[in-house]
């Protein structure tokens, strides 16, 4: 996709009661009415979004009703405050909406002031065969496929390994950890099509000497990817698994610099809160981390309580925290803000402790996270003087 899809779960509360009478008079009625001349009348089409009564982005669940003419319809009723993202598939993302040059369609985007009649028309689809979307990895990858977990699901794992990793068979390397790893070195394996780019950059940045050689290490995510990038029980399982599990699988099978100073995290959205968490309790591992548009206080979910209520000795640890300006975007700022300033009410120093980068027309998708991945590295990263 040109936008990914959403992939943090806004928990919207529900709008009537058991009995279905309305107790909230901000709800509003949006009636999707889509229109595709490519279609059959028996096509069965799906939208789906960023909001729970759009299935949270799954693309199987929400269906729409055939009107005749090669139209379909749904209607929804929500009290979302802000930008409603949508898309519409035939029940896969193999098979979403797309334009003439056989690429995903960008999200649609309207903002929900009222009731609202929507009217799209999409002229193309993607088959499920013919894709075109290819693989295409600059650099030299391995994986490790089904690496088991004590109490969340088997993963696969991808590493990344430097252009002079086979030459140089003497050095050391420091070691990225990278959630969500599926989508951040190859379009083909990427949920939405768009990687994050993150084998060119390092391999780019490597070269020009901006930034020492380095191992990046890509930790696919699963079904559960948000209760494991968030506070609780699998929030608590999926830190274990990389910090007993990863590390010692890639420090026993690749030359790595050991020591916390050589060990960095990074993720986005969810996975960047995951991120802020994984070096937060546990600095005898990571020194630096990278949370790009991460969400820390939103919702149930909220990071920053624990920065307020930690009293000991300050860590050591470097933070790069940025955010983008569009749709989910805008509804994660406060919550990073507050963080930024509970970091500074407990000693932390910005652009010395943590870094802070505005992308004010950014949105929130891996294209946006790719664009600002070199400036990340070269400002925790980067070579002195370079």
């Amino acid at each position: 996709m040109n936008n990914k899809p959403i992939t943090f779960i806004l928990a919207l509360l529900c709008c009537f009661s058991a009995s279905g009478q309305q107790i909230n008079s901000s709800v509003k009625e949006i009636v999707f009415n889509l229109t595709s001349p490519s279609l059959p009348d028996n096509a069965r089409v799906f939208i789906c979004g960023n909001i729970p009564q759009l299935a949270n982005w799954d693309p199987s669940v929400v269906s729409m009703t055939f009107k005749g003419n090669h139209a379909w319809s749904k209607t929804i009723r929500t009290d979302i405050q802000n930008s409603l993202e949508y898309k519409y598939t035939l029940g896969s993302w193999q098979k979403e909406g797309a334009s003439a040059d056989g690429r995903p369609l960008s999200n649609f985007i309207i903002k929900v002031t009222g009731d609202t009649i929507i009217r799209d028309n999409v002229l193309f689809w993607l088959n499920g065969e013919n894709k075109i979307i290819t693989g295409q990895v600059t650099g030299n990858v391995k994986y490790h496929r089904h690496v088991k977990g004590s109490d969340i699901p088997d993963r696969d794992i991808v590493v990344w390994l430097p252009p002079d990793y086979d030459k140089n068979t003497r050095r050391r390397y420091p070691v990225l950890y990278m959630q969500d790893g599926q989508n951040i070195f190859d379009p083909a394996t990427s949920a939405f099509g768009n990687d994050w780019q993150i084998d060119e950059t390092c391999d780019s940045l490597i070269r020009a000497g901006i930034i020492e050689p380095l191992i990046v290490v890509g930790i696919y995510n699963t079904k559960n990817r948000m209760s494991e990038y968030t506070p609780g029980k699998d929030g608590s399982a999926y830190m274990k698994f990389v910090t007993d599990v990863v590390k010692p699988l890639i420090d026993q099978n690749y030359r790595t610099k050991r020591n916390r100073k050589f060990t960095f995290a990074g993720g986005s959205s969810a996975g960047g809160t995951i991120t802020f968490m994984l070096a937060w309790n546990n600095p005898g591992i990571f020194s630096k981390a990278f949370c790009l548009s991460p969400a820390f206080k939103i919702q149930n979910i909220d990071v920053v309580k624990d920065v307020m209520e930690y009293s000991g000795k300050k860590k050591d640890i470097t933070f790069y925290i940025d955010n983008g300006g569009k749709g989910l975007e805008l509804q994660l700022q406060p919550g990073i803000d507050e963080m930024m300033k509970a970091m500074s009410e407990k000693g932390y120093l910005k652009n010395k402790d943590y870094f802070w980068v505005s992308a004010p027309e950014a949105e929130h998708n891996e294209p946006a996270w790719a664009k600002r991945m070199p400036k990340a590295l070269k400002l925790l990263l980067g070579v002195e003087g370079k």
